[in-house]
C-alpha cells in the first residue's frame, strides 16, 4: 500500500525577550542530512540571513567578481577553488552583515578556512547535524527519477504505483549516478574525512554543538531550543508528520459511524 507523508505546522508566537544578540551561526551535516531542511526552519523562526557558500560563489561567477572571475578559472580547469578564494568570497559577504545575525551553511570545508574564517569573521556557534549514516544512505538509494520530466519518486515514502514506472508517461525510471548505493557511500565517506578534522577545530574552540537523530522532525525542536538561548525568535514552528492512508481511513470511518446514527 502506498504510504504517503505529509507535515502538519503549527507556529506559536513567542512573546519578546531581554535576548537580542547578533548571532552567527554556521551549520554543517553530511549530504542527506537534512541541513538545507533545518536551515529554512531556523531562518523563518530566527532573525538569521541564510547564506549558502554555493549560490555565493555562484553569484559571484555571475557578477564577474575578483573572486569570481579567479574561482571560475580553477573549476573550468576542473580544480578545486583554493582555499585563499573560497575564503575571500565568503569574507567579502559577511562583511556586509556586520549588524545582522547570519547562518553559514557549506563553508568551512577545510581547518585552513575554519582558521581564516574565525580570525576574521568569528563565529559564536557551529550546529552540526549527526544523522546515522545508514539513515542517509536508505534516504538517498531509494530515490529514482524520471529523467524527462524530472518528477522523482521515493520507494519509501512516495512509490510509483508499478516499481520502475512513471505514473503519468508510464516510461522508465532511472536511479541518478548521485543516488547510486556506491556514489552515495563514496561521497559520506569523503566527507566524513575532511570535515572530521574541521569539526574537532571548533569543538576544541568550545563553540561546536552536535544534534543528533534521524529525521528533521526530530532534530528541529532540538535545534530551536538551543538557539532561542542565544537570540530571541520570533515563533515557534512545530512540524509533525502523519500517513495520508490513514488520515483517510479516519474520515471514512468517521463518516461511516455518523451515517449510522
Amino acid at each position: 500500500m502506498k504510504v504517503w507523508l505529509i507535515y502538519s505546522l503549527i507556529i506559536s508566537t513567542i512573546k519578546p525577550t531581554m535576548i537580542s544578540k547578533t548571532l552567527r551561526t554556521i551549520i554543517m551535516g553530511p549530504p542527506g542530512s537534512g541541513k538545507g531542511t533545518i536551515s529554512s526552519r531556523i531562518v523563518k523562526d530566527f532573525r538569521l540571513k541564510h547564506l549558502s557558500s554555493g549560490d555565493l560563489l555562484r553569484s559571484q561567477i555571475h557578477n564577474k567578481s575578483k573572486e569570481g572571475l579567479q574561482a571560475k578559472k580553477y573549476i573550468d580547469s576542473g580544480q578545486l577553488v583554493p582555499d585563499n578564494v573560497m575564503v575571500q568570497l565568503i569574507l567579502n559577504e559577511l562583511q556586509k552583515l556586520k549588524h545582522d545575525s547570519w547562518l553559514l551553511d557549506g563553508f568551512p570545508r577545510t581547518v585552513p578556512q575554519a582558521e581564516a574564517l574565525h580570525t576574521k569573521e568569528p563565529a559564536d556557534v557551529v550546529i552540526n547535524l549527526n544523522v546515522p549514516f545508514e539513515i542517509i544512505m536508505s534516504r538517498l538509494t531509494s530515490r529514482w527519477t524520471h529523467a524527462p520530466s524530472g518528477r522523482i519518486y521515493n520507494t519509501d515514502f512516495n512509490p510509483p504505483k508499478v516499481q520502475g514506472i512513471d505514473d503519468v508517461t508510464g516510461e522508465e525510471l532511472i536511479q541518478r549516478e548521485d543516488d547510486k548505493p556506491e556514489t552515495v557511500k563514496k561521497r559520506l565517506e569523503t566527507y566524513q574525512a575532511h570535515t572530521e578534522p574541521v569539526l574537532n577545530y571548533y569543538r576544541n574552540l568550545g563553540i561546536l554543538e552536535e544534534f543528533t537523530g534521524k529525521y528533521s522532525n526530530e532534530i528541529w525542536p532540538k535545534v530551536h531550543k538551543f538557539l532561542s538561548t542565544k537570540t530571541e525568535p520570533l515563533q515557534y514552528t512545530v512540524y509533525k508528520f502523519c500517513c495520508l492512508h490513514r488520515l483517510i481511513n479516519h474520515l471514512q470511518a468517521s463518516s461511516s459511524v455518523e451515517q449510522k446514527l
